[in-house]
């Protein structure tokens, strides 16, 4: 990359890379992330170490799993992930086949391919959509669901440079108490919920191309030839100013199955 790049060459190269599974691996040098103070991949290894059978719900390329499952010193008898995008579940079942994890496709309305009660440990790092109804269902009495969400206006400072002012409804159903509360109708214990916003920096055009083609849900239907106006401006602003700020939001919340009931 030359000292000077120039729009249009940033955003070709951010149109050339490919954008599934979850490698964030792009993005060093061209943008940072915080990461929240839990460490959830080593956390999630610490409870694949006493588990007997594990899910990973919306595991995207397996990376996560991959991880923690290299930092689990005694893996589940009985190991599985759900992914429902093609190319990241192809990615998946590549990356974990050989540690021994079955990778599903779930329904079109989340519904898990696997009989009731079977996994005493559900995981999920970014979930789509929580399908609370399934994720209780296939728990068994005393299993726990252990995941990190994203939250309520998760980076929107990028997101309404594109799609301007939002409403505080927007997201609302993200809200880590919204989703506490998802959990508890669909008859599980909240056993903890830790929130934090971590610090996002976009260091140029190419970083805030890539990430909105990769993370489609943020601004639907994105293409830097559609947003081209709103590219070239924050361009401007990145070059004369520095990184464009912008802050995350992730909840670690743990919910458990009644053993009785």
């Amino acid at each position: 990359m030359t000292d000077d790049p120039t729009y249009e060459s940033l955003v070709a190269e951010a149109e050339a890379a490919p954008t599934d599974g979850w490698d964030f691996s792009w993005f060093e040098g061209r943008a940072t992330e915080a990461r929240p103070s839990w460490a959830y991949a080593v956390s999630l290894a610490a409870r694949l170490d006493g588990a007997d059978a594990a899910l990973d719900v919306d595991t995207g390329g397996g990376e996560v799993l991959e991880f923690a499952l290299s930092r689990t010193a005694t893996p589940p008898r009985v190991l599985a992930a759900t992914e429902a995008w093609p190319p990241n579940a192809a990615r998946a079942a590549q990356l974990l086949r050989p540690r021994g994890v079955v990778v599903a496709r779930p329904g079109e309305d989340g519904e898990l391919p696997f009989p009731d009660a079977v996994f005493d440990l559900v995981s999920s790092r970014h979930p789509i959509r929580p399908p609370w109804p399934e994720i209780a269902r296939v728990l068994t009495p005393g299993g726990t669901y252990f995941a990190q969400h994203v939250g309520h206006r998760s980076a929107f400072e990028l997101v309404e440079e594109f799609l301007g002012p939002l409403p505080e409804e927007v997201s609302r159903d993200r809200h880590p108490e919204a989703e506490a509360e998802a959990a508890r109708k669909a008859g599980l214990e909240i056993v903890g919920l830790r929130v934090e916003r971590p610090r996002m920096e976009f260091y140029d055009i190419g970083a805030v191309v890539h990430f909105l083609r990769k993370v489609v849900w943020m601004v639907p239907g994105f293409t830097a030839a559609r947003y081209e106006t709103e590219l070239r401006a924050l361009h401007r602003r990145i070059t004369a100013g520095g990184p464009f700020v912008a802050y995350s939001a992730r909840h670690l919340i743990e919910a458990r199955r009644p053993v009785a009931g």
